[in-house]
């Protein structure tokens, strides 16, 4: 079992990370006096915490029985700047703190931050207390007050707990001293009576006895554990370091049931007839209870009394006061009656009975505002995990619609008196109930639309609500002032209860306030368990206002670390959480994560709050008047430190909201301009450029009539054939394999690809864009890059199989126009798309048909084009023509397949079948499981390897 030994600078967030992890170590501490080392299982503190200091103040305060002391104290002010020593600073950090008990018992507490504001206070005639609380040494008092006059009814309140410079023969006050009243620790437990001690350097430290008296704590309970034959290393042990006596360095020291130490504290005065220190009274900490002791002090205040802590305002004052009051109340009366008489029929309608809304007064949204909504409501599709909601209008308000799951229609008389009730709740921090609406057997609550949606998608949005220019912890402060605000105006109407609070229906509206919505329906809705339901409610179904401060302390928590509901590292299953806080039942229960270590001291106050609104007994969590007074005053503060308005607040958060919608406008104008271009070029593989221009910019696309393009006509030889003996898949990846190598073909020439239709590939040149002759040369060219890529093509899943294209080609005037509204196609109509695609079906295979009006168009370029003449032709609709075999560019060399005669056509027209089966006998010997098909070469490089057919006594022939 080991030992954790504290300084005085280590405060709760230094050994957080012990107690958390569960290493059930003793921690004996020389200091550590802050509020978020109270009440800590195996935390022994041998130093007066800031916890003793409160107790003895809110005591001291409330008496008013003594003689030199006639009445209670409910006002102060606390001094503090950033020169306070280690035990000062945690001390007036309580002092400060908005939870902390000496706060909340007080009417009136306000800080004083600076030597300016301490010297104004003390002849301030509008001074709102006469007691100044100070931490620290005489010396303190002397450069605030020094020689400066002292109005004759502010006491000051010294605490010096470690210091003893106030005991003793020499011990002389100072006149400065003289209205402060010393807080200290008596002489038995100062430096003061210790000079009995073998270590005389060592008595003039109290941090220094601290430590030693920590180290004889621990061998004491060690020495008691192993006399008693007990184990050191289990928590028993951790555990035992509370509530006993043992003898210390300096004598008898004793620890609480919370393991701080227990002393007696002095008041001290300093006597106008003597100047000396004299006890006024003593503190006893163990019973918490005050004993005068000088019943007769010689103060140097009226009377040798204390003074009232509030100032005196004069007989005239009050007399002009009482007056101005009067005055005021007869005229609010008189203007109440007035509003009252002029509003009577108005509050009368507005306490009108519930009824349903006539389902013809809502109405969907515009086409404008939001898609197109109905108000049909589909049984099959309802859920239970998630509330319906449909945007509408109503009253010529934008409303929502709660489905209340309540299909017959008919409510009982609670349920009717709770639906009154909402119709009467109208606070600025709570969604408007406008009443029920029936819509196809199913009733709907209609309620105020808040356009931002609810906080948790506020949170979750980090680009439109980024942290660091937008969601900052003064946001979160006002976000979690706006749902307390709801909140306890909730508590206090008659709904009096909300019994199902959570981030996803605290809602956001267009100016960032928070309002609270499914209030005022627990017994319409029954009760369900999540997340934010408190513990007791887990245990049993139920609703209470505990309850819901527990769920604003997991909303809170959800705001300041901005995660997911419910965050903790321990645990991410949804259904384990909410079984492990029903089931909590050890001293510390299972609760969301806060890290304390990391909180800075302007975010630990709230911090303790939300840890107190969830603690596991209901009635030591706060009331939401009590956290709206404490946000209240932390709001309030924050401004005060950062010396700005609230008109400053507002202009500086709308430059940082401006500056981050700038950023957010231009990050999604980048956004568009991508998606815009990646549709354009969608479009672009879709449409010719200027097809797809003209209906960006007029919607339509005129029909043309063009004087004269060439056009390509192909397709594969005996692919039906083909197709017989290979599966879909294999057919798709040959035909895709083919056209995406023609279309790579095509991206370096002056043509438009048409469309492809099963086999068949159409391309045109001079259209949509007019380019002279230059039409034909390129459809020709193309055609010869297209003859010399299938020379080199071979079909993996049919290997040694030939693949034979036939080409044609015809020029002549077309007429071209966008055909159809879904999936538009850019069409060619005329007599020369007809003769282009006889030109191909009259071709032969592996040969480029030319029609002699194309002919006539090469012949008249510089290009010296090569070509054979056919001869006479005949052409379905239009008789017998001359036609052309295009064989390649003088000057140019193509890498030409060499076609087969018509004598090997013949032979092979029989054959065809059986070159297949071969190719899947072969395949099949190859061991090719694939149907992925290759090219061996690029179109414009290779040799044509299969045409060693030629050579065996199989040829091919036209089908």
């Amino acid at each position: 079992m080991g030992c954790v030994l504290m300084g005085p600078s280590c405060t709760y967030s230094t050994f957080q990370m012990y107690l958390d992890t569960d290493l059930n170590y003793p921690m004996i501490s020389a200091g550590s006096f802050g509020l978020s080392c109270d009440y800590k299982e195996t935390l022994t503190r041998l130093m007066s915490p800031a916890r003793k200091l409160m107790y003895f103040l809110v005591d001291f305060w409330k008496v008013n029985n003594f003689p030199f002391k006639p009445f209670s104290w409910n006002t102060a002010y606390v001094f503090k700047n950033s020169t306070e020593s280690e035990d000062c600073f945690w001390y007036l950090n309580a002092l400060e703190a908005g939870v902390s008990y000496f706060s909340q018992e007080l009417s009136f507490k306000e800080m004083l931050r600076g030597d300016d504001q301490f010297q104004n206070i003390l002849m301030d005639q509008n001074r709102k207390s006469n007691v100044i609380v100070v931490c620290g040494t005489p010396e303190t008092i002397s450069s605030l007050k020094g020689d400066r006059a002292v109005s004759e009814d502010i006491v000051i309140i010294l605490v010096d707990l470690f210091h003893d410079y106030y005991f003793g023969d020499n011990a002389t006050a100072p006149d400065y001293m003289k209205n402060v009243l010393v807080l200290t620790l008596p002489p038995e437990n100062s430096t003061l009576n210790r000079s009995f001690s073998k270590d005389l350097s060592l008595a003039k430290n109290d941090f220094a006895v601290a430590y030693l008296d920590g180290v004889l704590l621990f061998g004491h309970m060690l020495k008691l554990f192993l006399e008693n034959g007990e184990d050191v290393t289990t928590t028993k042990f951790a555990y035992a370091f509370r509530n006993l006596t043992f003898e210390g360095h300096m004598g008898p020291v004793t620890l609480d049931d919370c393991g701080d130490i227990d002393n007696t504290m002095f008041l001290l005065y300093t006597s106008v007839d003597t100047n000396k220190y004299n006890v006024l009274l003593t503190y006893d900490t163990r019973i918490n209870k005050t004993n005068p002791v000088d019943m007769s002090p010689t103060f140097i205040w009226k009377n040798h009394k204390l003074p009232n802590d509030i100032p005196g305002r004069g007989p005239q004052i009050l007399v002009i006061a009482v007056i101005t009051l009067t005055g005021t109340v007869v005229l609010l009366l008189l203007i109440a009656l007035l509003v009252l008489r002029k509003y009577r029929k108005k509050y009368a309608l507005r306490q009108k009975k519930w009824s349903h809304i006539p389902p013809e007064k809502i109405f969907p949204l515009e086409s404008n505002e939001t898609n197109h909504i109905s108000l049909k409501i589909d049984d099959d599709k309802r859920r239970d995990t998630i509330q319906r909601l449909q945007q509408c209008k109503y009253d010529k308000k934008r409303v929502i619609l709660k489905d209340l799951k309540h299909n017959d229609g008919n409510f009982t008389e609670k349920q009717k008196i709770e639906l009154n009730k909402l119709l009467q709740i109208d606070y600025y921090n709570l969604t408007k109930f406008y009443g029920t609406v029936k819509l196809e057997s199913m009733i709907f609550g209609v309620i105020e639309y808040c356009e931002r949606g609810s906080l948790r998608e506020v949170l979750n949005d980090t680009i439109s609500y980024p942290d660091g220019t937008f969601m900052d912890w003064e946001f979160k402060i006002s976000v979690l002032y706006d749902i307390a605000k709801g909140m306890s105006y909730l508590h206090s109407s008659k709904i009096e209860v909300h019994g199902r609070l959570k981030s996803t229906n605290c809602v956001v509206d267009s100016r960032m306030v928070v309002k609270i919505t499914d209030f005022g329906c627990n017994s319409i809705l029954p009760p369900r368990k999540d997340l934010w339901t408190a513990p007791e409610h887990l245990r049993q179904a139920s609703v209470s206002q505990k309850g819901d401060v527990y769920s604003y302390g997991v909303i809170a928590q959800e705001i300041i670390l901005r995660r997911e509901t419910f965050y903790t590292l321990s645990c991410r299953d949804q259904k384990e959480k909410i079984f492990r806080v029903e089931n909590s039942n050890g001293v510390k229960p299972f609760r969301p994560d806060l890290f304390l270590e990391t909180a800075e001291e302007k975010e630990l106050e709230v911090y303790l709050l939300v840890k107190s609104c969830w603690e596991e007994d209901a009635e030591k969590r706060p009331d939401f008047k009590k956290i709206e007074n404490t946000l209240a005053k932390i709001f309030g503060l924050f401004h005060d430190q950062k010396n700005e308005s609230y008109m400053d607040t507002l202009i500086r958060r709308l430059q940082l909201y401006s500056r981050n919608l700038e950023h957010l406008v231009e990050e999604r104008t980048q956004l568009y301009k991508a998606e815009r271009d990646r549709a354009d070029r969608l479009n672009f593989m879709l449409l010719p450029r200027l097809v797809v221009k003209s209906l960006k910019e007029k919607g339509i696309v005129e029909p043309e009539l063009y004087e004269e393009v060439t056009i390509y006509f192909s397709d594969i030889v005996g692919f039906t054939t083909i197709c017989k003996y290979s599966t879909p898949m294999e057919v798709v990846d040959m035909l895709n394999d083919i056209y995406k190598s023609f279309d790579h073909i095509l991206d370096h020439h002056d043509v438009y690809k048409v469309e492809t239709i099963g086999d068949a590939y159409m391309v045109a040149s001079g259209l949509p864009k007019r380019n002279g002759n230059r039409h034909a040369v390129d459809i020709a060219k193309m055609a010869l890059d297209i003859l010399s890529f299938m020379g080199t093509f071979e079909l993996e899943h049919l290997p040694g199989l030939p693949i034979w294209i036939r080409i044609g080609i015809h020029s002549g005037p077309c007429a071209a126009g966008v055909v159809g509204i879904k999936m538009p196609r850019y069409c060619l109509f005329g007599d020369t798309v007809n003769t282009a695609s006889r030109m191909e079906s009259t071709g032969l295979p592996l040969r480029i048909h030319v029609s002699s009006s194309t002919m006539a168009i090469l012949k008249r370029t510089e290009c010296q084009f090569l070509y054979e003449v056919r001869g006479e032709t005949y052409l379905k609709g239009r008789g017998t023509e001359t036609t052309y075999w295009l064989t390649g560019v003088k000057d140019q060399e193509y890498s030409l397949p060499t076609p087969p005669t018509v004598e090997n056509q013949q032979r092979l027209q029989a054959e065809f079948a059986d070159m297949i089966a071969s190719s899947l006998q072969k395949r099949q010997a190859l061991g090719i499981r694939n149907r992925k098909t290759t090219r061996v070469a690029s179109y414009k490089k290779g040799t044509l390897e299969y045409l060693q057919l030629n050579t065996t006594e199989k040829e091919s022939t036209h089908f």
